[in-house]
């Protein structure tokens, strides 16, 4: 049995991690498949935009405990660098595709499966999502990146707080403090994830490939660096037969068939 399923429909390429009866909890060679899923998405056909999800009432419980505990009780950290670097290399993929990658969160989302929903460009959760970065409950530090986004998204003493607690987060909090962009009742997470990947999808590819490159790199660019970053992937879009299409579009008054060319 796979633990990563992928399905493309029209422009969404929909990556569903599948273990539900561990509520997705990462073991064997799921990180890898990920990975690769992640990066059979660049090449697909017509793709514009990734949705990442679980199968069942999770997201991503994280790791698997026991595995983990296989690993300590043989002190075997040249295994636990190698669930590391596969971790990292997810979390770098997400950031290095050219596609928006949306993280729709059906329920808990601990650990890892935390931070795998960090590392996406988006968040819509369901208002039975959850949220811990609960390695310390086990005696552990935060990996996956979680120590660089999560500041990012709340700011760094309430990133400290949730990462040396490891307290869950309930999803109206999460959205009071800007963990996810959304909460939708959880039976109309699914349509809304679409609706919402759709509208980028519709978007022009030229334009917002470029707005994931401006804003991945703004949190280390000079306000200088950020505008030289702009001009560029302005007169990349301005270019563009899309940006024709576009103004053509809105001086007929119809909607725009963005192509990407």
């Amino acid at each position: 049995m796979t633990f990563i399923n992928t399905h493309i429909d029209g422009a969404v390429f929909t990556i569903t991690l599948n273990r539900p009866e561990k509520l997705n909890a990462f073991t064997g060679a799921m990180r890898e498949d990920l990975l690769e899923a992640l990066r059979s998405s660049e090449s697909a056909p017509g793709v514009r935009v990734v949705v990442v999800t679980g199968a069942g009432r999770a997201f991503c419980a994280g790791g698997d405990i026991e595995f983990m505990s296989g690993l300590r009780e043989t002190n075997d950290t040249d295994g636990l660098r190698a669930l590391l670097r596969a971790g990292g290399e997810i979390v770098q993929a997400i950031r290095e595709l050219s596609h928006p990658v949306i993280a729709s969160v059906n329920g808990v989302a601990a650990g890892a499966g935390c931070n795998l929903a960090l590392a996406c460009d988006m968040r819509i959760g369901s208002d039975r999502a959850k949220f811990s970065e609960s390695f310390v409950r086990i005696g552990l530090h935060p990996d996956w990146g979680g120590t660089w986004s999560l500041p990012k998204l709340i700011g760094p003493s309430r990133a400290m707080e949730m990462l040396m607690t490891g307290r869950m987060i309930e999803a109206d909090e999460a959205l009071r403090i800007g963990l996810v962009d959304r909460v939708v009742k959880s039976e109309a997470l699914e349509d809304e994830t679409r609706i919402l990947a759709d509208a980028i999808a519709t978007g022009p590819p030229i334009a917002i490939r470029g707005i994931k490159r401006a804003i991945r790199q703004s949190s280390s660019n000079t306000l200088a660096a950020q505008l030289d970053l702009e001009t560029e992937n302005q007169i990349e879009a301005f270019s563009s037969d899309d940006a024709v299409e576009g103004m053509t579009a809105f001086l007929e008054k119809r909607m725009p068939l963005f192509r990407g060319q």
